[in-house]
């Protein structure tokens, strides 16, 4: 039988991830007045989300649990390493300020977000274990 849990967490993870770009697009684009139109969103966050989609393909050929935590940061260096590659082939800026901070943002949440759902996994599976085996579904 298939881990119902870990599928959980992966889809979690998964729709962490895309949610922590588009928080992080839509804040640093209004913290430096370029505005939150949906053509700029889309123009800062597209570098990101390749990145993204090659993280998660990494994490998938190495067999890896997505929702751990090594996994968030493999997905959280490919995201920025190919999200910042992308943009200046783009013509976009890549200061080294903004690598710093989209590499701390991307990381608190894309690791510490699967470390929650590791520990609420662990959590759980516990719980469920000290359960009588009359009163699990």
């Amino acid at each position: 039988m298939k881990d119902a849990g870990g599928a959980r967490r992966t889809a979690a993870a998964a729709a962490l991830d895309v949610l922590t770009l588009v928080l992080f697009v839509v804040i640093g684009r209004a913290s430096h007045d370029h505005g939150e139109s949906p053509g700029g969103v889309v123009s800062t966050l597209w570098p990101f989300t390749c990145g993204l989609a090659a993280g998660w393909l990494l994490v998938r050929a190495a067999g890896r649990r997505a929702a751990s935590p090594g996994a968030g940061v493999v997905v959280c260096v490919a995201t920025v390493a190919v999200g910042m590659v992308l943009r200046v082939l783009a013509g976009q800026g890549t200061a080294a300020a903004f690598v710093g901070v989209a590499t701390g943002f991307l990381g608190a949440v894309m690791v510490g977000g699967r470390l929650v759902l590791h520990l609420a996994g662990r959590w759980a599976g516990r719980r469920s274990a000290r359960r009588p085996a009359s009163s699990r579904s």
